[in-house]
């Protein structure tokens, strides 16, 4: 992956996002190319998050740490995370709740960078995690759904939105 998209004019980061848990798998996300990786605080108690963001931190990679709930992102913060993303998703039933990140970014200080995670399918969804404060957003399933990714990416980005996807 990372030797693809280094061919890119303005190449993307390149996120492990898997459930990390330990320290190899981090290890093996740097050794892959990979820029960071995904810690997801409802699955590691606090002090593991604290040594997964330390572990990360070594290798040159500000790992993006997850919430989706208020006491998640005081979690986060107090593990010192930096880079925190709200997933609108509930990892329990699935649903999306696009308001979610509007809520719990309140609770973020200015200092932390803030992306918005799942459910971003148009441009103005795009303009709307910005102008709530987000300086980055998470898409997967819009893009992987898309007949046309680098079409649909430009538009999420800078572009018209199409109807139709």
């Amino acid at each position: 992956v990372k030797g693809a998209v280094m061919k890119l004019e303005n190449p993307p980061a390149v996120l492990l996002k898997d459930f990390v848990v330990n320290e190899y798998q981090i290890l093996q996300a740097r050794y892959n190319g990979a820029d960071l990786v995904l810690l997801i605080v409802a699955i590691l108690p606090l002090e593991k998050l604290k040594y997964l963001i330390n572990v990360s931190r070594s290798l040159g990679m500000e790992p993006l740490v997850e919430v989706a709930q208020e006491a998640e992102v005081k979690t986060a913060l107090e593990a010192g995370a930096k880079f925190i993303g709200i997933n609108n998703r509930d990892l329990k039933t699935f649903k999306v709740d696009m308001s979610r990140t509007d809520r719990l970014i309140q609770s973020i200080p200015k200092s932390v960078t803030v992306a918005a995670l799942s459910g971003i399918k148009t441009r103005s969804d795009s303009e709307h995690y910005v102008s709530v404060g987000c300086k980055a957003i998470l898409v997967g399933t819009t893009l992987m759904k898309a007949k046309d990714p680098k079409a649909k990416a430009a538009e999420l980005i800078a572009g018209e939105e199409k109807k139709g996807e």
